[in-house]
């Protein structure tokens, strides 16, 4: 591609209501404030309130990112919203997103790569604007997981908050912008993660309801076991591919499943000469807006310099994997 493409600017926003471990441990039997922040390193996260929805938190990062890059909503060609919690079943949640922002002239699309999503519509755009010089795309990525947690569930309900994060992505300067990139996917480890009933093959009756097969599940160390196999040769791939080493990369935003699984996988993946950046304390794992909220607050917080390597590195149901190396 001979257009250089990056991200001109980043947004965020969470809901006001934040939750602590003690207040969750009214909730959820058997969620200790102790156990979690030793199992999890998550200290608290924020909860959407009842009038509140994806599409009203993703529009507000998405106000914020085009604020933050200079650009008005009728430069926005491309809006891209990744989400596992959309507003409903139908219209796509981006084009809610549309009509909030009034970016009438923008083609809007959801993608569901789950956890991996913001990372996977980040590529289409970049795909997107390289072809059309000029053009702009709107990337946003927005969970209200919320909604959908047994609080019955332990090893579930501590995990999980709502927000949203978008970025902007344009042409940039050369030398600057997306590097490499690297997407994947395991259709034969899609039980792990799942929402059993609500679509065409197990559709929403009251057996369903009754049966709490709307909640989200999860097999915890299955996930575990999955990402600490996979992403490390995956990373390994992408820097190969990129011809960078590991010591070059000085800044990683990962997804944010929980403080100690982030932890083994940096390690893991030989990524501990770079600085990780880190949400997941204060948000807890806010789904497909992991990898942009906390991007938003590394580039907002001054951390990240230009020309510097960034990678963003999400991973999620499916399962899903995405990986992007950009120069800052």
């Amino acid at each position: 591609m001979s257009t250089s493409v990056g991200i001109l600017g980043t947004g965020s926003a969470v809901p006001a209501l934040a939750v602590s471990n003690e207040e969750l441990a009214r909730r959820v039997p058997g969620a200790a404030p102790d156990w979690v922040v030793r199992k999890t390193a998550i200290r608290s996260r924020r909860f959407a309130a009842a009038d509140e929805a994806t599409s009203d938190l993703a529009a507000r990062a998405a106000e914020r990112a085009l604020s933050d890059a200079g650009l008005g909503v009728d430069r926005v060609d491309y809006l891209i919203v990744s989400t596992s919690t959309p507003d409903h079943p139908q219209p796509p949640t981006a084009c809610l997103v549309q009509d909030r922002l009034g970016a009438y002239g923008a083609a809007c699309w959801d993608v569901n790569a789950v956890c991996a999503g913001f990372v996977h519509g980040l590529v289409t755009a970049r795909a997107l604007v390289a072809d059309r010089p000029g053009a702009h795309a709107l990337v946003v990525g927005a969970d209200v997981y919320s909604r959908i947690l047994d609080f019955g569930d332990r090893r579930t309900a501590v995990l999980f908050g709502d927000g949203a994060g978008a970025a902007v992505v344009g042409a940039v300067p050369a030398g600057r912008g997306v590097v490499a990139h690297e997407l994947a996917s395991r259709g034969d480890a899609a039980e792990l993660i799942r929402v059993e009933a609500g679509g065409s093959r197990s559709p929403a009756s009251p057996e369903t309801v009754v049966a709490g097969e709307h909640f989200f599940r999860m097999i915890g160390r299955g996930v575990s076991e999955i990402v600490l196999a996979e992403v490390p040769p995956f990373v390994d791939k992408l820097l190969a591919r990129a011809g960078v080493s590991a010591d070059e990369v000085r800044h990683v935003v990962p997804h944010q499943p929980n403080g100690v699984l982030l932890g083994e996988l940096v390690r893991a993946c030989g990524l501990t000469a770079a600085t990780t950046h880190r949400t997941v304390e204060e948000y807890a794992n806010v789904g497909s807006a992991s990898v942009p909220l906390t991007l938003d607050h590394a580039n907002r917080a001054g951390r990240l310099r230009a020309g510097e390597l960034v990678l963003l590195l999400g991973f999620g149901g499916g399962m899903s994997f995405g990986a992007c190396l950009l120069r800052w």
